[in-house]
């Protein structure tokens, strides 16, 4: 099993050059800048998510991804055109990672017809299949066998494309995990498990379900490397899936990568977290904010300014608002829509052809 460490940010004294330990993995600095905008689109589009559901502007529940950023925007960063990912019921970051737009996700998060599923979906259903999104998923762990699916399709027919799975750490102990895992460890299938350990499943510590320390270490039981990796840093967490997938892509089979991450909000929204302190969530922001530690490493590295940054906050502040005026302008579904996307080949009165 290999633990990926957080990148140093210490500069050269006096120098004002980049320190030899930061590694930004080849990566330009066009690259570096679009993932710390898809990270910010993730931010402030699940802050204003939850100022809408406070104001019940939104239909249903919301899981935010708040400071869990840096998982999905590392890990869809190292996929390519025609790769695949399934998500969980906190989906909207994988959703941006993976390319989605954000006025059609907040008109999906409104029941909007406008939204990428007609408004059907919501918040925990989202899927874009012209973006290799899946799918969210409200039931624990069921995207392990959907993306084990998805990569014994792309075995199977000679595609050269990888599937991506992220799980929380309650699904590392459902059944669909080591179903799936076995599975895709046998054959070699060309799919990345990523567990995102943020500490907690509904209301207790991960401790408390778990006993071993590092969901990782699993991953002795099938075969294969096991990885962990500090979600907040993108740069880690992006080498270590660059490197997995590129693994599967050759054919070499599945990786399980434990992203070690922290979601500064409870739950759900609502959820009056006794699980944990006011103090611990207050020194997780300060120290594992993947936006701080982002920006930390691009001046670090001379890529941007904090006046460049700022003015990426601004223009996606911007779009965030766009979105939720597209969003409310958007008309609702129609009845004529209530039984389409059920079944395959259905016809608009959800008549199987």
């Amino acid at each position: 099993m290999v633990t990926v460490s957080p990148s140093q940010h210490s500069v050269a004294s006096g120098s004002g050059a980049a320190s030899p330990s930061l590694d930004r993995h080849g990566l330009s600095d066009s690259q570096l800048i679009d993932m710390y905008r898809t990270m910010l689109r993730i931010r402030r589009f699940e802050d204003r998510v939850k100022e809408l559901f406070l104001e019940a502007r939104l239909y249903g529940s919301v899981h935010l991804y708040i400071g869990e950023e840096g998982v999905a925007t590392g890990a869809c960063s190292a996929l390519r055109a025609g790769d695949v990912i399934s998500s969980t019921h906190r989906g909207h970051g994988h959703c941006i990672a993976m390319g989605l737009e954000l006025a059609p996700m907040m008109a999906e998060l409104m029941g909007k017809a406008t939204g990428y599923n007609h408004g059907k979906g919501g918040s925990m259903h989202i899927a874009s299949l012209d973006h290799g999104m899946l799918g969210a998923n409200g039931i624990v762990g069921a995207g392990i066998p959907i993306s084990t699916g998805a990569a014994l399709g792309f075995w199977v027919t000679g595609r050269p494309n990888v599937a991506l799975c992220f799980f929380g750490d309650g699904a590392a102990n459902e059944g669909a995990f080591h179903e799936g895992i076995n599975f895709a460890a046998g054959l070699k299938l060309p799919v990345v498990f990523i567990c995102e350990n943020n500490g907690y499943a509904q209301f207790q510590s991960v401790q408390q379900d778990t006993p071993i320390p590092d969901i990782a270490t699993r991953s002795i039981s099938y075969g294969i490397p096991g990885v962990i990796v500090e979600g907040s840093d993108i740069l880690a967490m992006f080498g270590a899936v660059r490197t997995a997938v590129d693994r599967a892509r050759a054919g070499e089979g599945p990786t399980l990568i434990e992203a070690k991450t922290y979601r500064f909000e409870g739950h759900f929204l609502g959820d009056p977290e006794p699980y944990r302190t006011r103090e611990e969530v207050a020194h997780a922001r300060a120290t594992r904010d993947p936006l701080k530690v982002f920006s930390a490493q691009l001046q670090e590295l001379g890529v941007a300014t904090t006046d460049d940054l700022a003015r990426i906050d601004r223009q996606v502040r911007d779009e965030v608002e766009r979105s939720v005026e597209f969003g409310e302008a958007s008309p609702e579904p129609s009845e004529d829509i209530l039984l389409t996307d059920i079944y395959t080949g259905a016809d608009s009165h959800g008549r199987t052809l």
